[in-house]
């Protein structure tokens, strides 16, 4: 397609587009849902998108809920979606630690009771979910018990963070042989009203200082996050659109996999922010430019429905 970057969609742009690609990867959040109200439209048109022939995924960096769980929320929401459609980095953390990192041990968890439950799902035993109060001192928290067979550390959100879950981490990465990973580095979870808390990136840096290393990281905007859709369903990356709202998660993924890119404005970014980035002449800013920007994706129902 002949646009420049940072396009708005609008009108035959809209068909040429849909044309020009076979898949679909929405974010969730800020983009077909915020909180538990659907965008108005939103269903429709993924629903849309389905009749006309297109494959749809939903692929989040939120790690506190299963893959069921948010197919659950999608039907609710009144999205026509399965489970094996979703992507969220509790799932794809388990499928790294699986199938790249060839876990056969256990795993020390910071996170979710459904990171659990992913993590069990594909064979692997996690420790640590739950509060962990601190008692003792400073040498007792050194010593602290650890399991011989923890093989990997692996970081998301839990709310029950706390100094205690940071030295255990520490201790298991004392061991140059321990993986260390993380679901991904998002540092604010927005609210409604403009509120925000902190997000797993806090979390993860923490970690990371602590045990003098870095983790690899498996939420977007990792190249991971795509290709654990593209092995599962075979698909090329020239005829993928990716849909977001944040520039430095969904559109630098996209451009990180050589996908189409779609900023939504109903979430965190701004166009004033990705015409920023294209004027800046850092590279990595660049990958933070969506081909074409959309005030709602319910703006392109009338091209599907054309």
């Amino acid at each position: 397609m002949a646009a420049s970057k940072c396009t708005r969609l609008t009108g035959t742009l809209s068909r040429q587009l849909l044309d020009s690609v076979d898949s679909v990867l929405f974010d969730c959040d800020g983009v077909i849902w915020r909180g538990d109200q659907a965008i108005p439209g939103a269903p429709e048109v993924i629903n849309s998108l389905k009749k006309s022939g297109k494959r749809v995924f939903f692929v989040t960096n939120n790690s506190t809920k299963t893959r069921q769980m948010y197919a659950d929320k999608l039907g609710k929401l009144g999205f026509d979606a399965t489970a094996d459609e979703v992507f969220g980095t509790a799932y794809c953390s388990a499928v790294y630690l699986k199938n790249v990192c060839k876990l056969d041990g256990k795993v020390y968890l910071i996170g979710s009771n459904a990171m659990r439950q992913e993590l069990e799902d594909v064979g692997i035993h996690p420790l640590g979910v739950g509060p962990d109060p601190i008692s003792g001192v400073q040498k007792d928290w050194a010593n602290v018990p650890l399991d011989k067979e923890v093989q990997a550390v692996l970081v998301g959100f839990d709310e029950h963070f706390s100094y205690m879950k940071l030295n255990r981490a520490l201790q298991y990465l004392c061991n140059s042989d321990c993986q260390f990973v993380g679901t991904n580095t998002d540092t604010r979870l927005p609210l409604e009203g403009g509120k925000a808390v902190p997000g797993t990136g806090c979390l993860l840096r923490a970690v990371e200082t602590a045990a003098q290393r870095q983790a690899q990281v498996v939420g977007k905007p990792s190249n991971f996050m795509f290709e654990c859709v593209a092995s599962q369903f075979g698909l090329d990356p020239e005829r993928c659109l990716m849909v977001g709202d944040r520039l430095d998660t969904d559109i630098m993924l996209g451009s990180n996999c050589g996908l189409k890119t779609l900023l939504t404005l109903t979430g965190v970014s701004t166009v004033a922010e990705a015409e920023a980035n294209q004027k800046s002449e850092c590279p990595q800013r660049q990958k933070m430019v969506p081909d074409f920007y959309i005030d709602s994706i319910a703006d392109i129902l009338p091209a599907l429905q054309a």
